[in-house]
């Protein structure tokens, strides 16, 4: 498929300039396939010489990926994480040590994508394929030891899956995208485990995997290490001692970590996705040995904004990205968790392609008022659909539409009392809106 054309930024362009460039390459925002993307990679004589770990799921990849950062930099090594989406700017999505990537940088790795990809025969990117070979590329540059990215959409054909991960962490199998992977766990589970290779190390940490994952697992020959089987914790999230142990049986010598604080990220999922993180790390310990120190001192200070985080101050306002509805029940489980609010009222926007109803129908017993927003773009679902949907799904009481999520947070805040929660929820869009009306950065 030809490139759409357009101008190419000039030498001294902006980091906003290139990103609305890249954004007009491709004439779909989603068009899943390797040969594309490997053939510009190939045509850029790139490597990552560090030990990379790739993570996959549904839910939970980047609570994981924010874990694994953590504690690998309280172990002295230089890290790169790589996520999508981004809340509030693009450098969200490329951190190195911490940090997030400069402009200039990153403008610079999209002008050598950009050289790669207009060769003769031109190459046609989307934008999450462009971006992920210029951070890469930026990765590469960088003398990391571990190199986490984070899988976009899937993972057979996700432009992450041309690096061939030293482990591989698939972190949980739901229903999401099934216009892309498929309308069952068995199927999705297929295309998820694509991230898994030959004699290296493949962490899943569902606790009911599809028999897909396994299949695959046998097929490539990856090193399959399941939850409860292999590795494993002990501890509950509202436990009144608040400290957890990890197990590990995968290696030659079995492993016991006893005494573990529980991770920063508040949610009963967590310790899920810590045993995920700790699995990895125990399976690379040969290249990547992390003192129990590090893993402590990790977990206690990992942050992840918008994962269940709660804002200090009253009303308490609670952000989360649930957009489906395995997301939206850990959500109604951990609302559960975190004490009594005379009311509770959501600041809702989703996106039209996501199981709506099925996100409303966990929730809606534990929302009072409903502030609804339209989110803009093509995908993006009006206040006044959105509300319907909220009405065929049997919420009875007040729902109250907004044209964005800045002026439903703005509705809600007038309407809460000190005693109130306000949660704001059902997509990136939203909780960007709504940290955007608060000034909040993304991190800490």
């Amino acid at each position: 498929m030809p490139a759409q054309t357009c101008s190419q930024p000039g030498p001294d362009a902006s980091l906003a300039a290139w990103l609305a460039y890249i954004e007009r390459l491709h004439p779909q925002g989603i068009d899943l396939g390797l040969d594309r993307v490997a053939t510009v990679w190939q045509r850029m004589a790139t490597r990552l010489a560090c030990t990379t770990i790739v993570v996959g799921g549904t839910n939970g990849k980047g609570s994981t990926c924010a874990m694994l950062e953590a504690v690998l930099r309280a172990g002295g090594y230089r890290t790169g994480l790589y996520t999508s989406p981004h809340l509030i700017s693009f450098n969200e999505r490329a951190r190195i040590d911490g940090r997030e990537v400069d402009d200039a940088v990153l403008v610079r790795a999209f002008a050598m994508v950009e050289d790669a990809r207009t060769r003769a025969p031109e190459v046609a990117l989307t934008y999450f394929e462009f971006t992920t070979l210029a951070v890469l590329r930026v990765f590469a540059d960088a003398a990391l030891d571990c190199a986490i990215l984070e899988v976009g959409l899937g993972g057979r054909l996700d432009a992450v899956n041309i690096i061939d991960a030293d482990c591989a962490i698939l972190v949980s199998v739901d229903l999401d995208h099934q216009e892309y992977l498929g309308d069952t766990r068995e199927k999705i589970g297929w295309e998820k485990a694509h991230i898994f290779r030959a004699g290296r190390p493949a962490i899943v940490s569902d606790p009911q995997p599809p028999s897909t994952v396994s299949e695959v697992a046998g097929r490539i020959g990856a090193r399959l290490l399941l939850l409860g089987r292999d590795f494993g914790y002990a501890g509950q999230h509202d436990a009144q001692v608040q400290q957890w142990k990890f197990w590990y049986a995968g290696g030659a010598q079995p492993v016991t970590r006893n005494g573990l604080s529980y991770p920063a990220l508040r949610g009963a999922n967590q310790l899920l996705n810590a045993s995920a993180a700790l699995a990895a790390l125990e399976a690379l310990r040969d290249r990547l040995p992390v003192p129990m120190q590090a893993i402590r001192e990790g977990l206690i200070s990992v942050e992840w904004p918008g994962r269940f985080q709660l804002l200090p101050g009253r009303p308490v306002v609670v952000l989360d990205v649930a957009h489906n509805p395995h997301a939206a029940a850990v959500l109604a489980e951990n609302l559960s968790n975190i004490g009594f609010a005379s009311y509770t009222h959501a600041v809702f926007g989703m996106l039209a392609d996501k199981d709506v109803a099925g996100v409303v129908r966990l929730l809606k017993g534990k929302v009072d008022v409903w502030h609804v927003a339209g989110l803009p773009g093509p995908r993006g679902m009006s206040a006044s659909d959105l509300a319907a949907v909220l009405r065929a799904c049997g919420v009875e009481g007040e729902v109250l539409a907004y044209a964005d999520p800045a002026q439903a947070y703005g509705g809600a805040a007038v309407r809460a009392g000190e005693n109130d929660r306000i949660i704001a929820f059902g997509s990136f869009l939203t909780v960007a809106g709504v940290m955007r009306a608060l000034n909040r950065p993304t991190r800490a």
